[in-house]
């Protein structure tokens, strides 16, 4: 679980529900408009599958999983770990290795590279395959962050068009001059408004960044491990193999790293 999320989310929800409660006085049922949930909900349903392909949808809740739970290791636990495997092929020879792919599971992409290392592939094809999985990845990611996207981008509109039905349902219904009907008519038109807003403003963007930046995060890991593969492959020093991923890390880090060496 994501606790930074988890935590937006809450935050976010007690304050939509706080003010909700205080205008309404506990009639929470005034924020309720059957067709502007329609208008918004529906239409920006409607955008995803105009403008995605199938197979790309179907993956909607693994969009969400990814949004909610982040398994991936941090930079810092990457380089510590290729440290050590570094050492042990300096050590040992890089066909000890053989042993340590099992229990990379995790981490399947590094236990790739390093089964083509021990298998002694050219360090040209191993760094062609290894980044083409990552622009594989990278495509893969942008589907999920496009999805959110199109609801971030689609949805004020559909509830721009809902605010203009109530307003002309409104307008329509001046001659009769029926308060009930256009108070109906005038509460689409703001609810309309009000769900376009909140969804493209407190959900759907903040997930499409959240991706975005969780996207560059796995992009960077896989770099790293690339590098490392190639650098193990070549039989380098592994104080050489550490210094090539410390380049991947934030000056904070690298100092937290040499401390701890």
């Amino acid at each position: 679980m994501d606790i930074a999320s988890l935590i937006g989310l809450v935050i976010g929800g007690l304050c939509l529900g706080m003010v909700f409660f205080e205008v309404s006085h506990g009639h929470l049922a005034m924020f309720y408009s059957f067709e502007g949930v329609l208008m918004v909900g529906g239409g920006s349903m409607s955008v995803i599958f105009i403008a995605m392909p199938m197979d790309k949808i179907m993956h909607a809740g693994g969009y969400i999983k990814k949004f909610m739970f982040y398994k991936a290791k941090s930079p810092l636990v990457i380089v510590k770990l290729l440290s050590q495997l570094a050492d042990k092929a300096r050590r040992d020879g890089i066909l000890a290795l053989e042993s340590d792919i099992a229990a990379l599971q995790d981490e399947k992409f590094l236990a790739a590279g390093l089964r083509m290392a021990i298998d002694g592939m050219d360090p040209g094809n191993i760094e062609a395959l290894m980044r083409m999985e990552i622009m594989s990845m990278r495509e893969r990611h942008k589907a999920g962050k496009k999805f959110f996207e199109l609801i971030k981008s689609y949805g004020p509109g559909w509830a721009l068009v809902g605010t203009l039905v109530g307003q002309i349902g409104m307008f329509g219904n001046l001659e009769g001059a029926e308060i009930g009907k256009l108070g109906h008519m005038l509460a689409i038109a703001v609810c309309a408004t009000m769900y376009g807003t909140v969804v493209a403003n407190a959900l759907a963007g903040p997930v499409a960044d959240k991706l975005g930046m969780r996207s560059a995060e796995e992009i960077l890991n896989r770099e790293m491990m690339m590098q490392g593969v190639l650098s193990i492959q070549m039989g380098d020093n592994p104080r050489t193999t550490m210094d090539k991923m410390q380049a991947f890390l934030p000056g904070a880090q690298r100092e937290a790293l040499r401390k701890a060496a």
